[in-house]
């Protein structure tokens, strides 16, 4: 999952092309926007095959009625099965091993072999172990990935194990279950979630796998939103989860790099590469010093941009 090599070619500020082959420990994937569908929905299932989402996450939890478990599943199995969904990210959350459906979810969606199992309030490592256990009892699985929700103050506290744990390849925020066992009270700038926050983007950084922030719950506050998303990318997450559609351009804009951040990067690079052909080991930009590892972060910018520009024509 890490250590990816990208080519990228991009068009260079003089009119040449040049290829730049970086290496890095990101995910090439872009997750700007990952929005929650109920898995039992027809209707919003067709729908979110035409959004210009990065990712979705099939909801067989929250987002169901106990009585309606299992008509959700058999619904999410079908619609997956018809395929259509296209280049986004494709993620399945379940329910808890401890309830009386994880186990028949888990059964049910190895047909259709899932990207992804995201599962839901994950307190340590041994409950990745448990479910890999479980996945290994079906053949679909051979190359899914498992994401773990990050909801529980003790799944906080244990962050950097879970990260590590085998076949984890992201982690999510549930940050309204967070909050409600936190009994912490709202705040417009994150406060007391702050720590939490910063305690998964450091354990999933050094894991070399993705994370991605929580919701924002006022989906017609778009203002609101956009300090939010910010704040989220500015501390490193690689996007957000969304409740809405209309969420959805707000997160893909604010997670991709801006033209400024691109002409940038272009910049840093052909500055770099002149001064290593004059034997410098560092180069100047805008007053500002660039040595190898900005080039690295230029090199992954582009990469990005170049990733995301790939993903929207297929999507």
């Amino acid at each position: 999952m890490c250590g990816i090599v990208a080519s990228v070619e991009m068009n260079r500020v003089d009119g040449k092309y040049t290829q730049l082959y970086c290496e890095f420990d990101m995910i090439l994937r872009p997750y700007r926007s990952v929005l929650y569908i109920p898995g039992g929905r027809d209707s919003a299932l067709e729908k979110a095959r035409g959004m210009p989402v990065d990712a979705i996450i099939f909801d067989l939890e929250d987002a169901v009625a106990i009585d309606k478990k299992a008509l959700a599943r058999e619904v999410l199995v079908k619609q997956l099965a018809e395929g259509g969904f296209g280049k986004r990210g494709q993620i399945v959350r379940i329910n808890g091993l401890d309830t009386p459906w994880g186990a028949d979810d888990i059964a049910a969606i190895s047909a259709v072999r899932p990207e992804a199992i995201l599962l839901p309030k994950v307190d340590d490592a041994t409950m990745i172990t448990e479910l890999c256990n479980e996945l290994a009892k079906h053949d679909g699985f051979k190359a899914t990935k498992i994401w773990a929700m990050m909801e529980t103050p003790r799944g906080i506290l244990n962050a950097a194990e879970i990260a590590d744990a085998p076949d984890v390849g992201g982690m999510v925020m549930g940050t309204n279950d967070l909050a409600k066992d936190l009994n912490s009270r709202f705040d417009p700038g994150r406060g007391p979630m702050l720590a939490a926050l910063g305690l998964c983007v450091l354990a999933a950084k050094a894991a070399g796998i993705v994370v991605v922030d929580g919701v924002y719950n006022a989906f017609k506050d778009d203002e609101g939103l956009k300090v939010e998303a910010s704040q989220g990318r500015d501390m490193g997450f690689d996007g957000k989860t969304l409740i809405h559609p209309a969420q959805v351009a707000i997160a893909n804009a604010i997670f991709a790099p801006s033209l400024e951040e691109i002409e940038l990067a272009k910049r840093q690079i052909e500055a770099f590469e002149v001064a290593i052909e004059q034997g410098v080991g560092v180069a100047v930009v805008d007053g500002r010093i660039v040595e190898n590892l900005h080039v690295k972060v230029a090199q992954a910018t582009l990469a990005k941009a170049v990733a995301i520009t790939e993903l929207e024509a297929l999507t």
